[in-house]
């Protein structure tokens, strides 16, 4: 299916929220329009201040635990989970980012200004910074952390710069645990959910280089090499796992291509998954039984995920340009069941669908 193909496709699919279909332009060239983003952004504004169903995922330490989840999470208490919460925050900042205009700007202005203040967040650093909760988003949730300070590090408006300095103390103390952290895993988590190493690893490294912390990136490219330099024959053939939305093989792919140089990565990758350079190369999309299952949605941020993995290839290197098509059938399964569904994935899918179209070039 080629990319005008796959357009029609997302542009007749209409599921709507407030009456408003989510269906790509056909002269949107597969990318992020002012219209999608304006309901893409619905999402975030729905869930980033909801504050039940929750799942706190902490240990508690005693019965001086037992408060409200906003007592403990001042800042991400809402979107059902902590980590939900700050991709939540990240997909307002880079939606507003890219499109200052959208009719909802003053409102997601409002609630980052509302939330993201210095009291709020030196709570949620106070939280991270005791012993017992030193894993406690291990390393998914802190990816994702530092992936919204990269993006408000990154947003030329004096709200950004505020905030971006109002999240520093949080982002301390996640550096810091990565820094703790990764000389003591001796062995990567390879699974396709929360703690999968590859993944944890990407968004940490992308704010290292962006942000000039060297120590950070050479550690996460030492660990990293580590960690996945020998591997090969990547048995994608074994995925999906039932709950997956990480791709165990893609998701190495997309470390090892920001951590290693190019005459480095391509025999690498060779080596990895061979299969790839096929120009006729297949991948069936993940296939979601039950969107109001809140694991079995995972299956829709998997293709996501793949999306944004195999589109990074495919722009990087011409060889690999014939995966961007495949790339391109995994969003089209996927996208058109964001707006109107289930909160079970209303609640992150769309960070995930923003992540991903934004890697179409």
């Amino acid at each position: 299916m080629n990319k005008r193909a796959i357009i029609t496709t997302l542009a007749v699919v209409t599921l709507g929220l407030s009456n408003q279909a989510l269906a790509f332009d056909k002269s949107s060239s597969h990318q992020l329009t002012l219209t999608e983003a304006e309901k893409l952004v619905e999402l975030p504004l729905h869930c980033v201040e909801t504050p039940y169903p929750y799942k706190t995922g902490f240990v508690l330490g005693s019965a001086d635990d037992l408060k409200e989840p906003k007592e403990h999470h001042p800042v991400f208490y809402g979107c059902f989970d902590w980590h939900s919460a700050a991709h939540g925050y990240w997909s307002l900042v880079t939606l507003l980012r890219q499109f200052p205009d959208m009719a909802q700007a003053e409102t997601a202005r409002d609630i980052l200004k509302r939330n993201l203040t210095l009291e709020n967040v030196e709570r949620e650093a106070a939280f991270f910074s005791k012993d017992i909760n030193k894993s406690f988003e291990r390393t998914y949730g802190w990816a994702w952390l530092l992936k919204l300070a990269d993006e408000l590090n990154a947003w030329q408006d004096p709200l950004g710069q505020q905030l971006a300095h109002n999240l520093q103390p949080l982002t301390d103390v996640i550096v810091k645990r990565y820094q703790e952290f990764l000389p003591q895993l001796i062995y990567p988590v390879r699974v396709g959910e929360h703690s999968n190493t590859a993944f944890g690893l990407s968004f940490a490294y992308d704010y290292a280089v962006n942000n000039e912390l060297s120590d950070l990136a050479a550690l996460i490219r030492e660990r990293s090499k580590d960690y996945f330099l020998h591997d090969q024959n990547c048995p994608i053939s074994w995925e999906p796992s039932g709950y997956d939305f990480i791709s165990p093989c893609l998701e190495e792919i997309g470390l090892m291509q920001r951590v290693l140089a190019k005459d480095e990565f391509l025999p690498w990758l060779s080596k990895f998954m061979p299969q790839l350079a096929d120009q006729n190369y297949r991948l069936d999309v993940g296939k979601v039984s039950d969107r109001t299952d809140g694991k079995l949605v995972h299956l829709d941020g998997l293709n996501f995920s793949r999306a944004w993995n195999l589109y990074a290839l495919a722009n990087a290197y011409p060889r690999y340009a014939h995966l961007s098509e495949v790339a391109d059938q995994h969003i089209a399964y996927s996208y058109p069941n964001l707006i109107g569904d289930s909160y079970e994935g209303g609640h992150w899918l769309g960070s995930f669908a923003i992540q991903a179209l934004n890697q179409v070039h």
